[in-house]
C-alpha cells in the first residue's frame, strides 16, 4: 500500500504585525529575487511541491488533476525527472502532504484515495510547509491551484518574499474569476518570483498547459521553459512573460 499523506503543522502565528513596504523597498526586493540563480539542477532531478484546493468545490478539478499530473512527470523526464509531493487541505483545518515521489502512479495513486471536503482555504500552510521544505533543501517550484482566498494576505504575501529569497517559485494558477484570490494569488507569484495564471473553469486543456510548463521550469529553469516556449507552448509563453519582464 502506499504511504499515505502525513500531517502537517500549521503555520506559525506571526510574532509581529505586517509592516507596509514602499513601493521603491518591493521594487528592490523583487529585483533581488530576480538575481538568485535559477533552478538549474544540471542535470541532476528537481523538485515541485503540488499543491491543490481539496474544498468542496474543487471536486471536478481535482479529478481533471488526477489525471494530468502525468503531463507534468512526461515532460521533466526528458531534461532530467522530477520528484513531486502532493500538498492539500480541506476540511476542518486538515492540511497534509505526502512524501516526496518520482513515480507518476504512485502519486496518481495517492490522489486517487483523497475527496474534497468542505471547509476555508488554508493556503498560508501550504506557503509556511514550502518554505520549509525549501529550507531544508532545493525547491524549484510550488505549483498551487485553487480558486478562492479567505486568509489575510498580508501574512501570506510575507511568507510568499520568503519563499523568493529560498529561490521557491510560487506558479499560482486561478481557476474562476474570483477578485480577492486574484489579487492575493497576483502578489503571491510576483514576490516569490513565479507567475500567476487564470484558466476557465473546466479547461483541463488550460490547466495541462500550466502543470507542463511549471515542471519544465523545476527539472531545467529557464532554459528549459524557453525550450518548451520555442515550441509555441502556450503555458510556457505566460509563464516566461512574467518571470522575464
Amino acid at each position: 500500500m502506499a504511504k499515505g499523506p502525513d500531517h502537517m503543522p500549521a503555520a506559525p502565528a506571526p510574532s509581529e504585525p505586517a509592516q507596509t513596504s514602499s513601493r521603491s523597498e518591493i521594487e528592490s526586493f523583487l529585483a533581488q529575487v530576480r538575481t538568485l540563480a535559477p533552478a538549474d539542477l544540471a542535470g541532476g532531478r528537481g523538485r515541485l511541491i503540488f499543491a491543490l484546493d481539496a474544498t468542496m468545490s474543487r471536486q471536478p478539478t481535482w479529478d481533471t488533476a488526477c489525471e494530468l499530473q502525468a503531463g507534468m512527470f512526461r515532460e521533466a523526464a526528458a531534461i532530467g525527472g522530477l520528484d513531486v509531493q502532493l500538498v492539500y487541505f480541506r476540511g476542518l483545518g486538515e492540511c497534509r502532504a505526502s512524501r516526496w515521489v518520482s513515480d507518476t502512479g504512485v502519486l496518481a495513486a495517492t490522489m486517487a484515495k483523497i475527496d474534497c471536503r468542505g471547509g476555508n482555504t488554508q493556503i498560508g500552510k501550504v506557503l509556511a510547509h514550502a518554505r520549509r521544505e525549501g529550507e531544508k533543501g532545493k525547491v524549484a517550484a510550488l505549483v498551487y491551484v485553487g480558486d478562492a482566498m479567505e486568509e489575510n494576505v498580508d501574512v501570506l504575501c510575507r511568507t510568499a518574499g520568503e519563499l523568493g529569497m529560498l529561490g521557491v517559485r510560487a506558479f499560482m494558477f486561478h481557476e474562476g474569476h474570483d477578485p480577492a484570490a486574484e489579487h492575493a494569488f497576483r502578489d503571491i507569484a510576483r514576490l516569490s518570483g513565479g507567475a500567476y495564471c487564470g484558466f476557465n473553469a473546466g479547461a483541463a486543456h488550460e490547466l495541462a498547459e500550466l502543470l507542463r510548463a511549471a515542471a519544465a521550469y523545476a527539472a531545467g529553469g529557464m532554459k528549459a521553459l524557453d525550450d518548451l516556449s520555442a515550441r509555441r507552448h502556450a503555458g510556457a509563453t505566460r509563464l516566461i512573460a512574467q518571470m522575464r519582464p
